[in-house]
Formats: structure tokens, C-alpha cells, sequence
């Protein structure tokens, strides 16, 4: 076989993680694990192993060289210079800026000697950096040193008498560290990524390595009646040192003084250099109302918790509501509430209907008419536009403005990495959950979208790579577990993904998690107990849970009918089906009630029905507009297509689908060769030689 510049990308990785760690990628005493093995050991894992100090590699520096070891070399860097670039690495310079070249060109010598000067520069940086066990030496590469005026606020003590007084002091440092946020002269760490640090822990230092700040913000907030104290100091995080500290007793109505005078004490003692406009915002006062204040305060507790929940959706949409009912002049609540509608419409943590959408939007741009430079405004209409209406165009231009007020939100570059994925613009996307990720380095919901990035792209080593990074945040969490069976189950491991799967004991909304064990139990072809798990849990469905409820009767259907009680199947799916046509009545506009029951048509034997309703999927979602779940529908048709005798329309779909990304049917997963084979719904198709051809086709790595 040809060697290409691919195999000298590899070589890069390979040594970068010998230099770094000691040993060769895929070290382990056992020559045959060598060869088989698809991941090597983390570089921070195996620096561990060995006592190498310091211990921790930045992500950036993981994820590229992992990719370069990729044992697929279509899915490593192109080029040296993509190297650096993933290392966050000066740009190497060369005549041309492209980085791909035509299929089967040769590189040229020069290029050979560019990409060898290239690797031999990251060599170099990662030795100057890390060097030899047990020295000393900064956490990070200079390229990504902590920045001096750079502040992390964690959890405030909640002091008061009554302990359902703690939303208040999460809403009183919330204030604070958002006021701090908006000066463009400071790296500000968002509260995602403090929330689950204790109020005054003893390893700050170590802590602030992690969120990659300078400096720690710590308070305490005691409440009682109207009367509030706030206690806060700020510590220089390296000497543990404290650079300013204050008290402040103030009325409930003066409240906002406390956050505007912690806020503009911190910016001095950091030396941030601020304008006009930012101190004006600094100081603002969002109502005169305290009623309002603290209902909206009560909706933010929910807002900041991490996941789009039905239960936080709900939560939040009644605080908010209510503080927008007391002070219908308070722009500050009306573009959080926007925000959580639009997020609840996107998520469908709430029902999507035409109503939600349309509240979202009137709650936007009252926020914007009382409050035109609001950056949270402009934050809930581009929301609006993304998540309701799919209008990415004009989503863009709404965040583009928000992040010139809200430089240190990390919500933007989220935004604009989920609009870039759906117009398929992978590494954009990629670029956008970086640069949200030095905002949030813990913030387990960002990462783990930044890991169905790699999933859709079937990048499975790198994916795994970020699922454990947040498993590295929280050893136990549910959705970054299911994510990594899941990604089993694509590579035909099915004893890998059982192993994951086995313990985990989701609820009723955790409807992922369910739907991939239930898959598991179809691909293994052993439904029984998965079978009782979900009559017990339909036995008594939440009708807040919408079509969710639906959507696990047709699950419950095509396990009944893998185990063989077709009667059974044909009863769960009619019901599925009675309350779909229900739903889909009032969200016509509802890609997923229409593809659901394409599915269940098609198991209850009508496939005029299930094949129309799959075209309608389709021209309602097209890949045109939507990269990212566009292929569904798709997907929904090849598997209509092979029940129902129409294999040529089955394979040509196939076929289209595992050449491109995109999110699967089951469990967010995209079809995969292995996943072909084990899947009895393609049983239809197995005797058919393009069929196999497509099972037998390399899988990813």
C-alpha cells in the first residue's frame, strides 16, 4: 500500500503522545490489544499512570492528537497547518491556503518539507511545554495561558434562616457575574461551569487551572424579610491571597446597588479598562419592582440549571411569566422568558405548538422595543429565529449583535456552533463549541453537544473523547453514559454497550436513555424485560410528557413484535397511532409526530400511508436547510421502504445516508454497516447483494 501524507498526520500523533506521555499511543504489554485497540489512553490519563508531571494536557491538545491517530485516515487533520490550528497553535504559514488536494495527486516535495517543518515546530512547543517527568511547569501552553484579568464566581452561600431562600443567592451572584460578563475586558467564566464547586472550597488554585481564570469570586447572601446582606471577596487564585473584600446591608429595593458596586470593585481591582456603555450598563437598574425582582429571580434558578428539562422548562416559564405580569416594563424578564420558550420549542421540552412559537417571539421583541441594546434582547430573537422558525440567516445576524454587548456569553458561540452543524458546516460548528467551551469549560451539556458533533460524523474515538471529559465532571450522568452505548451499538459491540446500559435506570422523560435500551434489546433480539420496563412505565404516562408518551408506544410495539406477540404490537401501535393524529392536528408543522407515524403505519401494514407520510417528512425537514436531523426522514423512508417491498428505494437511501452526517433514529446515532447487519428491521433486505455490499462496507473508526 502507497504511504500518503495521512500516514506522516498519524506519525505527528504518535510522537507528540510518546513525547508527552513516555510511551507509544496504543502501549499496553500486549502486542495483540495493540493492534486491535481503537483509542489510545488519554495523554493526561497515561501521564497519571506514570507520575508525569504536570498531569493535565489542555482538551484542544487531546482531541488533535487523537485525531491524528485516527485509524481511519480519511478522519485525521488534512495538513501540519490543521494540526497547529486544533492545537490553537500560530497559524503555519505557506503559499497556499488549502488544505485538501485532488484525489490521488501526490504531495509535492515542498510540500512534504512544509508539513515536515510544521510537525517539527509542534514537536518542539510540546517538549518546551511539558517536558520531562516531574518538572514543573504551567498547566497550559502559552498559547492558551490564563489571561491576568480573567474571574470565575462560584456558588454563593446561601446564609439565610430558610433554605428555599438559596434561589435568591444564586439569582444575587447570577447578577453579579452577568454584570461582570459584559465588560469586554475580562474573561468571565459562566455559572454553568461553577455551579457545582462549594461556595468556599479550599483548593482554589486547583480549581481555577480547571476553569482557566486568574482570579476566584466567593460571597455568601443572608436574607431576611426585606433586609439582605451579601459577603464577598475576591482571591487571587495562584497565591490563595485576597485582593478586596466587602459586606453591604441593603434593602431588598437597593439590591441592584450591591451588584452594580461588587461588580465595578472587581473590574477596578482586575484593572479592566471600561467604556461609556459598560459602566452604564453595570449600573442599570432592571425595575423598580421587588416583586418582580424576585419572581424573575426564582425563573433564573431554573434557567441555570443545566439541562432543557420539562420539568425546568415549566419551572422557569411560570416565574417568568409572573414577573413580567408584575412590571410589564421589565425588558430583562420578557427576553429570559422569550429564551425559554424558544429553547423549550426547540428542545420540545415543551409542546411545540403554534402558540408557544408565537409567545416567543411577541416576548422577544417587547423585551427589545422596552430595551433596544439589551444584549439579552437580541440574544431571545435570534433564539426565536433559530429555534422556531429556522431562519439561520437572520438568527446569525441577532447573535452576531448580542455578542458585541455580551462578550463573555457563552451561549452565543453555542448558538452560532448549532446553526453552523444544521447548515453543515461541521468544523465551523466545531470551532463555535470551542470557543463556547473556554467560556464553559464544565459545562457537561455543551460538551456533550460538542460529542453528537462527533457522533453524526461517526468520529467515534473523538466523541468518546468528550463523553469522558464530562464524565470527568459527572462520573455519573446519564445522557454522556447512554451517548457512549450508543456508539457501541454503531460499532456492533453489543456486549460493550449492555455493560453501559445494564445499571442505568432511566424515568419516564429520560426518553433517550429508554429508547437506546430498548434498541439494545431489539438488536440483541431479547425484548422480554425491556418489554415490562415500559408497560410499567406507560401503565401510568405523564400527559405533561406529550408525544414522548406515543413515541414509547411505538418502541413498546416493535419490541412486542420482535419477541413474536404480534397482537400485542398491533395494539400498542393503534393507540400510538390515535394519539399521534391527536397531537399532529395541533403541531402540523411537527417533523417528529409525522415520522413516528410513518413508522407505526408501516408496522400496522400500511404502506401507502407510511410511505406518504414519509415524503411528507421529507419536504417538511429537507437536508437543505437542515444538515443535521434533514436525513431523518430519510432514514424513517429506507426503513418503510425495506418493510414494505420496495428494496430499490430502501437501498438508494441507505446508500445516501452512510456517506453523510447526521443524527439517527435511535438514540442520536447514525446508521453504521454494523448497525445494518444486527438491525431486524432491515431483515427484508439481507438476501440482496447490494445489501450486503452496504453491510460489508469498512465502519468507521
Amino acid at each position: 500500500m502507497r504511504c500518503t501524507h495521512l500516514d506522516d498526520i498519524y506519525s505527528v500523533g504518535a510522537s507528540i503522545y510518546e513525547l508527552l506521555t513516555s510511551k507509544p499511543p496504543f502501549y499496553s504489554g500486549n502486542i495483540d490489544r495493540q493492534i486491535c485497540e481503537r483509542v489510545a489512553p488519554s495523554m493526561t490519563e497515561r501521564r497519571k499512570e506514570l507520575d508525569i508531571e504536570p498531569v493535565l494536557v489542555p482538551q484542544v491538545w487531546e482531541d488533535a492528537v487523537a485525531a491524528c491517530l485516527a485509524k481511519e485516515p480519511l478522519q485525521r487533520p488534512q495538513s501540519a497547518a490543521e494540526i497547529a490550528q486544533r492545537l490553537q497553535l500560530a497559524p503555519v504559514h505557506t503559499r497556499h491556503t488549502t488544505t485538501g488536494r485532488a484525489p490521488g495527486k501526490r504531495p509535492t516535495r515542498k510540500a512534504l518539507l512544509v508539513g515536515g517543518i510544521a510537525a517539527v515546530s509542534i514537536l518542539a512547543l510540546a517538549g518546551l511545554y511539558f517536558g520531562a517527568p516531574k518538572r514543573q511547569a504551567k498547566l497550559v501552553p502559552q498559547a492558551v495561558a490564563i489571561p491576568e484579568k480573567s474571574i470565575a464566581v462560584l456558588p454563593f452561600e446561601n446564609r439565610s434562616e430558610e433554605r428555599a431562600n438559596a434561589y435568591f443567592a444564586q439569582g444575587i451572584q447570577d447578577e453579579i457575574l452577568t454584570r461582570l460578563s459584559k465588560i469586554a475586558d475580562l474573561k468571565v467564566i459562566s455559572r454553568t461551569s461553577t455551579q457545582h464547586y462549594k461556595s468556599a472550597p479550599e483548593n482554589l488554585s486547583e480549581i481555577a487551572k480547571q476553569l482557566g481564570v486568574a482570579h476566584i469570586l466567593e460571597g455568601s447572601v443572608q436574607k431576611s424579610g426585606d433586609a439582605v446582606r451579601v459577603n464577598v471577596q475576591l482571591i487571587k487564585a495562584a497565591t490563595d491571597s485576597h485582593l478586596w473584600a466587602d459586606t453591604f446591608d441593603r434593602k431588598l429595593t437597593d439590591i441592584f446597588s450591591v451588584e452594580s458596586e461588587v461588580a465595578k470593585a472587581v473590574a477596578d481591582q482586575l484593572q479592566a479598562k471600561l467604556t461609556g456603555q459598560e459602566e452604564q450598563v453595570i449600573a442599570a437598574k432592571p425595575t423598580d419592582n421587588p416583586e418582580a425582582y424576585d419572581a424573575y429571580l426564582r425563573g433564573l434558578a431554573y434557567t441555570l440549571k443545566t439541562l432543557p428539562t420539562t420539568a425546568n422548562a415549566v419551572g422557569a416559564d411560570k416565574y417568568l411569566r409572573e414577573a413580567v405580569r408584575l412590571d410589564p416594563k421589565f425588558a430583562l424578564a420578557w427576553a429570559q422568558f422569550s429564551f425559554v420558550d424558544s429553547r423549550a420549542y426547540g428542545t420540545q421540552s415543551l409542546q411545540p405548538t403554534a402558540a408557544l412559537r408565537e409567545e416567543a417571539r411577541q416576548a422577544a421583541e417587547t423585551a427589545l422595543t422596552l430595551q433596544p441594546n439589551l444584549g439579552e434582547a437580541l440574544l431571545a430573537m435570534g433564539s426565536y429565529y433559530y429555534a422556531c422558525l429556522k431562519d439561520y440567516d437572520t438568527a446569525v445576524r441577532y447573535f452576531e449583535q448580542a455578542r458585541q454587548l455580551l462578550p463573555n456569553s457563552s451561549r452565543i458561540p453555542e448558538s452560532l456552533a448549532y446553526i453552523a452543524r444544521r447548515r453543515g458546516q461541521w468544523d465551523r460548528s466545531g470551532s463555535y463549541f470551542n470557543d463556547a467551551e473556554q467560556l464553559d469549560p464544565r459545562n457537561v451539556y455543551l460538551i456533550t453537544q460538542y460529542a453528537i458533533n462527533y457522533i453524526c460524523l461517526r468520529r467515534f474515538p473523538e466523541a468518546l473523547r468528550k463523553l469522558d471529559q464530562v464524565l470527568d465532571i459527572t462520573p455519573d450522568d446519564l445522557d454522556a453514559l447512554v451517548l457512549k452505548a450508543g456508539i457501541a451499538q454503531a460499532e456492533g459491540d453489543l456486549t460493550r454497550a449492555s455493560a453501559l446500559l445494564g445499571p442505568l435506570h432511566p424515568a419516564a422523560d429520560d426518553s433517550g436513555a429508554l429508547q437506546t435500551q430498548v434498541y439494545q434489546a431489539i438488536l440483541e433480539r431479547r425484548p422480554a424485560q425491556m418489554i415490562s420496563r415500559l408497560r410499567e412505565i406507560l401503565a401510568k404516562a405523564d400527559p405533561g410528557l406529550g408525544y414522548f408518551n406515543a413515541d414509547l408506544r411505538f418502541w413498546l410495539g416493535w419490541a412486542q413484535e420482535v419477541a413474536g406477540d404480534h397482537v400485542a404490537a398491533d395494539e400498542s401501535w393503534r393507540q400510538a397511532r390515535s394519539e399521534l393524529e391527536s397531537l399532529l392536528k395541533e403541531q402540523p408543522e411537527n417533523e417528529f409526530l409525522i415520522e413516528d407515524l410513518a413508522l407505526i403505519n408501516m408496522g400496522l401494514g400500511d404502506k401507502v400511508a407510511a410511505l406518504t407520510l414519509s415524503e411528507r417528512a421529507i419536504a417538511a425537514n429537507p437536508v437543505d436547510k437542515d444538515a443535521l436531523t434533514g436525513p431523518i426522514p430519510l432514514e424513517i423512508l429506507a426503513r418503510v421502504a425495506a418493510r414494505t417491498g420496495e428494496p430499490d428505494r430502501a437501498i438508494a437511501a441507505l446508500q445516501k445516508l452512510l456517506s453523510v452526517p447526521y443524527v439517527g433514529v435511535a438514540g442520536n446515532i447514525p446508521l453504521t454497516p454494523a448497525l445494518l447487519r444486527l438491525d431486524p428491521m432491515f431483515d427484508p433486505l439481507r438476501k440482496d447483494p447490494r445489501f450486503q455490499k452496504l453491510v460489508a462496507s469498512p465502519a468507521p473508526r
